[in-house]
């Protein structure tokens, strides 16, 4: 099989036949004669107006510049633009919506070292989350293995903190596959060494169900101190958990290693 680097990354997104066309229809209102954009202008320009016009507050504007962008193969817009349907951010909130275009992003591919990798990557990992959950009333039904599919791909390919983290939990609880801890702490360990905060406090809760106590405790510690809002109150509750069974020399060496555990972001 030819290594990924040597060939433009693609992924098969099962399911559903999707077209631009369905989410490319002339609903915007026109750009402002002053702005020197119009619907004819190049990619990037439209990309850079509309990048300006969301900046600005004026949402209605970048929707349509990144529509006409996108509509001209312009990734960048494109996963603006699925990311403003999937939030509710200037547009109806609109998940069928998100996931086709993150469809496009996905089967179109990237070039090795292509300034559009980070939009490529990311685009899987939505998919993953989508296809994890499903989309209610639509086609979108719920397929843990295509999820976990491409959570590996994001994983391993790309090295993305978040797909490394979100493996790991299906892994350790055979979401989509079989139940493999030793996988599940080989992928939240990369996630935690490059700045998950999740991964590294679910990394710790492991090792210490596992006899290793302060030194989970200490991960879990670190954990709390560095965690996004989506995390810290899950984080918070298994460290309360473990430190409530630890003895209270545990919990001091817990509390002593986790000023040594050094934390670095990812992107």
């Amino acid at each position: 099989m030819p290594k990924p680097e040597l060939m433009p990354m693609k992924v098969l997104v099962m399911g559903l036949c999707l077209s631009l066309s369905s989410w490319m229809a002339p609903q915007a209102l026109a750009f402002d004669p002053q702005s020197g954009v119009s619907k004819e202008s190049g990619p990037f320009d439209l990309f850079k107006f509309g990048f300006s016009s969301y900046k600005e507050g004026r949402k209605s504007d970048a929707v349509e510049a990144y529509r006409y962008a996108a509509e001209k193969g312009h990734t960048a817009s494109r996963w603006k633009l699925a990311n403003m349907y999937a939030d509710g951010d200037g547009v109806q909130e609109d998940d069928l919506e998100a996931f086709k275009i993150y469809s496009e992003i996905a089967q179109a591919g990237v070039e090795p070292e292509s300034q559009d990798t980070s939009y490529f990557a990311n685009a899987l990992i939505s998919l993953a989350s989508y296809y994890r959950r499903g989309i209610p009333n639509s086609p979108v039904k719920i397929d843990l293995t295509q999820a976990r599919q491409l959570y590996f791909q994001a994983a391993s390919a790309f090295g993305i903190p978040e797909a490394q983290f979100q493996l790991g939990r299906m892994m350790l609880t055979g979401e989509g596959g079989s139940v493999s801890v030793h996988q599940a702490k080989k992928w939240l360990n990369r996630a935690r060494n490059n700045g998950h905060a999740g991964a590294m406090g679910l990394f710790g809760n492991i090792i210490f169900q596992e006899g290793d106590v302060a030194r989970g405790l200490a991960f879990m510690t670190a954990a709390l101190d560095h965690c996004l809002p989506k995390d810290c109150a899950w984080l918070q509750a298994t460290q309360e958990e473990a430190f409530s069974v630890a003895s209270e020399e545990e919990r001091r060496r817990g509390v002593a290693l986790a000023q040594n555990i050094r934390f670095s972001p990812g992107d």
